[in-house]
Parts: C-alpha cells; sequence; structure tokens
C-alpha cells in the first residue's frame, strides 16, 4: 500500500469543518476545470456533520450548487425517507437546504423488488445521467467521501463478501455485514471508488484508532479500506487526534488536483 496522505485534526468538530472545506476546494478546482462537480455522499455521523457545515453560511455562499451532481456511494436497502437511509440523512441535513437542482441528486431506487435489481438500476440510472455507456469504465467522480467501520470496511464492502471481488459493475448488491443495521445494501464497488479523482476518508472516535491503524498498516489487503488506492486520483484521510491513537503520522498533503 503507497504512503498514505494524512491529516490529523484536533476534534470531531474540528474534522466536519475540514471536510465541509475540502468539499468546497474540491468542487471549485472541478467547476473550474470541467464545468461541473460530482460527488459521492457518504453516510455516517462524521459526514453529517460536515453536510450540515455545508448547508449554513458562510459555506453555503461559497459554492455554485447548481453545478453540483450527488451520487451515492452506497445505500441501505431502505425507504429513502427511512432513519436508516443515507439519503434520508443527507436530504436532511444538506439537500433540502441548499438550490441544488433536483434532477443533479441520484438517489439509489430502494423502492425495486431488491437491492440487486435497486444496484442495476442506479448503474444505469448514474451512467444516463453522466452520458456514459453503464457497461464501459467507470466514471471519474470528482470526490467521493468514505468513511472505516470497526471491521475495516468502506462503503458496504464487508470483509468476506463477494461484493468485494467485482471487478465490471459500478453498483452491486451486498449482504450485511456483521455491524448494524443487518439490512441489504448497494455498493460501490471498487473499480468506481478507484476512478475517484479524490477520495476523502472521514473518521473520528476513538474506538476507530485500532482499525485505523491495522489498515493503514495493512500489507496484506485483507481489509477493504486498504484497498482504495485509485490509479491517478489521490486517497486523503482526515482523522481527529483520537482516530489517530498514538501513531505519529507525518505524510501529509493538501487537496490539490486529482488529474484530468
Amino acid at each position: 500500500m503507497p504512503s498514505p496522505n494524512i491529516r490529523v485534526i484536533k476534534n470531531s468538530s474540528d474534522l466536519a469543518a475540514a471536510a465541509a472545506d475540502a468539499v468546497i476546494h474540491a468542487a471549485r478546482e472541478a467547476i473550474q476545470a470541467r464545468g461541473r462537480f460530482t460527488i459521492a455522499l457518504s453516510g455516517g455521523s462524521t459526514p453529517e456533520k460536515a453536510y450540515e457545515l455545508l448547508a449554513k453560511p458562510p459555506r453555503v455562499a461559497q459554492l455554485d450548487w447548481s453545478r453540483v451532481h450527488i451520487i451515492f456511494g452506497d445505500e441501505r436497502f431502505v425507504p429513502l425517507d427511512d432513519p436508516r437511509s443515507n439519503y434520508g440523512m443527507a436530504a436532511r441535513t444538506l439537500l433540502a437546504h441548499v438550490p441544488i437542482p433536483r434532477s443533479q441528486i441520484l438517489a439509489v431506487p430502494t423502492h425495486l423488488a431488491s437491492a440487486n435489481a435497486a444496484a442495476q438500476a442506479y448503474c444505469h440510472l448514474v451512467a444516463g445521467h453522466l452520458a456514459i455507456g453503464p457497461d464501459g469504465p467507470p466514471p471519474r467522480l470528482d470526490l467521493i467521501l468514505l468513511g472505516l467501520g470497526d471491521d475495516g470496511h468502506t462503503a458496504s464492502l464487508f470483509p468476506g463478501k463477494v461484493a468485494l471481488d467485482e471487478r465490471k459493475a459500478w453498483f452491486i448488491h451486498s449482504s450485511p455485514g456483521v455491524l448494524p443495521p443487518p439490512v441489504d445494501r448497494i455498493t460501490a464497488t471498487f473499480p468506481l471508488l478507484n476512478a475517484g479523482r479524490w477520495v476523502i476518508f472521514l473518521v473520528a472516535g476513538e474506538k476507530k484508532k485500532n482499525i485505523v491503524h491495522a489498515v493503514l498498516t495493512d500489507q496484506s489487503l485483507k481489509y477493504p479500506a486498504a484497498r482504495i488506492s485509485p490509479d491517478t486520483g489521490n486517497v486523503l484521510w482526515l482523522l481527529d487526534s483520537a482516530a489517530n491513537g498514538a501513531d505519529n503520522y507525518r505524510s501529509e498533503q493538501p487537496l490539490a488536483s486529482g488529474g484530468t
């Protein structure tokens, strides 16, 4: 695994602020370079705090929301208004409060008969929106936000699950892992995640320090999160001091262009 780019931030509140600022920075670069900003949102408490900050002054005015296109890196197979839905959380904290065209928010179609059907439909939905073929190479999203589970999972790519072996589809059905809630998932796959221009992990809390250390020093790539390594993009880990633990990470890199 290449040396990670890491920023250690004092506490979870400052981490959320740093994440919000990173989104704004990446959006401005993408809009200037390509005329739009494509971001894959994550669930979780730290992204939730970052979304709340993005929806409020002064940050809400710092982004051209008319050029933002929202995708979800993973979703639980529950109704979109279910409290467990990643879309539902993002809608409550961010999407309902910013002037983004509704047509540019691509929710996973969890109303379909199965998680497998939803994953296949989402591939076509994303491809159609980005005007590319669903069977070709995955799109290069400008920014992908990810979390880290206590078992080393990221998005809904759980250890030992068949979704880890997918090499073509951009989204796939994933059965529940060992962590709650025990519901089926739709998840982005490694091909899509590793095509990102920027991938940012947001990790906070002391209970994450052991798995952070394990993932960042993993040479076997047994943890799904350790397999995020974009071919031509960049990975940045934003950790609060509790998640960093006793490790003294020094490899830091500011957010910069992830290529064209």
